[in-house]
């Protein structure tokens, strides 16, 4: 009687291990749970697998312009299908044709002129005058020119004395880093000063200059002026 006994007791204590195997389903406990679980779980997978294509193409539709190497641009390219990309466009002073001639603008009682050649040995070169009260504060020269890495847009300034105002004793560098039909941006890799030079084109004869200036000390300024084109005036015979 106490062999039978003991084989008893480790018999139920074996089934009572099994029963209380990790992973293991009790014998009380519904059918219907993990049915409904492995329900889930496939509706969850099944989601993924439709809604992936569409997450990953707005992640794709959201990524910046990609600057090219020659100071062009390219267009978005999709993550997706893996097309190529298209190759950066390069621009040259032939895109910058409608800036020749002569401009003026307002910058509050200041008048502004400016003047820009056509392009002629790889460059334009502009003339730039602020005056106020008929006297003339600042004068500059401004140059368009054509290198290997793109275009460059060189600025110095000089006081009505012809002493420039340039510490360096040099000219502000800036690349153009894109451009379209409507607007065309340079951006200095050096400093603030300044750190963007924008133009809009509003119309034919009228274009808006951005200057983004960014100080080391002080805050932000911009300075826009909306410069239109001074046409020759025909005399009469």
């Amino acid at each position: 009687m106490i062999k039978n006994s003991g084989t008893l007791e480790r018999s139920n204590a074996q089934k009572g291990r099994q029963r209380n195997t990790p992973g293991s389903w009790s014998i009380g406990e519904p059918r219907w749970r993990k049915s409904s679980i492995i329900s889930v779980l496939l509706a969850c997978v099944l989601a993924i697998v439709i809604l992936a294509p569409q997450i990953l193409a707005s992640l794709a539709a959201q990524q910046p312009l990609r600057v090219g190497t020659q100071s062009g641009y390219v267009s978005r390219v999709s993550a997706v299908t893996g097309q190529a990309p298209l190759p950066a466009r390069k621009f040259s002073l032939a895109d910058f044709a409608w800036l020749a001639g002569r401009w003026q603008g307002q910058w509050g009682p200041r008048s502004v002129e400016q003047e820009w050649t056509p392009a002629r040995a790889g460059m334009m070169v502009g003339i730039y005058r602020v005056i106020e009260a008929d006297k003339t504060l600042v004068v500059e020269i401004l140059a368009l020119s054509e290198s290997a890495g793109g275009i460059e847009y060189r600025i110095r300034h000089f006081t009505p004395g012809l002493a420039p105002w340039e510490k360096s004793g040099s000219s502000t560098l800036l690349n153009l880093v894109t451009m379209d039909a409507k607007r065309v941006v340079f951006e200095n890799p050096v400093d603030g000063q300044p750190k963007h030079a924008i133009l809009d084109r509003v119309d034919e004869d009228t274009y808006v200059s951005r200057s983004e200036i960014a100080p080391l000390a002080g805050d932000a300024q911009v300075v826009s002026i909306t410069f239109h084109r001074q046409k020759p005036v025909l005399k009469k015979p």
